[in-house]
């Protein structure tokens, strides 16, 4: 009887295509890492946004020596360590270039967040990025990325 409950549900979602889904996860880690790293850098505007990846905020690194407690690099080069990857990352996952490597590191450095900077988060945040980036890194770019307009061997 459950079965029949589900059926409609299942049409529904048969139909929906992958690529959708793809590209959905990948906006969602988009958004939160280039949230992030527009927060860190300042300069070189265009639409609003801040392109200037190497004008890092005096903010930003404050943040890194004093609040944050990253283990075995000075603080300053996490910062910028962070601010480039979240910025290159980020967009490579949002087109969907080297999709599958950006996907991993940014999970490192979301488990190196998890672990270090924020650990009362992660029921609440970080458990949801860890399981898109783990469809990202098994799905990759999907059918509508560069990675599938570049490297797809037909």
């Amino acid at each position: 009887m459950s079965s029949k409950l589900l059926t409609p549900i299942d049409r529904f979602v048969a139909h929906i295509p992958e690529f959708v889904v793809n590209i959905a996860m990948r906006l969602i880690i988009f958004k939160i890492f280039w949230l992030s790293v527009q927060a860190k850098i300042v300069g070189a505007t265009f639409a609003g946004q801040h392109f200037a990846f190497w004008n890092i905020k005096k903010t930003a690194f404050l943040l890194f020596d004093f609040e944050y407690n990253v283990p075995l690099i000075p603080s300053s080069m996490a910062t910028y360590i962070v601010t480039f990857a979240e910025f290159f990352f980020s967009l490579f996952i949002l087109f969907g270039l080297f999709t599958r490597l950006s996907a991993f590191s940014l999970l490192i450095m979301t488990l190196i967040i998890q672990v270090y900077v924020h650990p009362q988060l992660w029921w609440s945040v970080h458990v949801f990025w860890i399981v898109i980036f783990m469809y990202i890194m098994k799905y990759g770019g999907g059918t509508v990325s560069l990675d599938n307009l570049l490297f797809n061997k037909r």
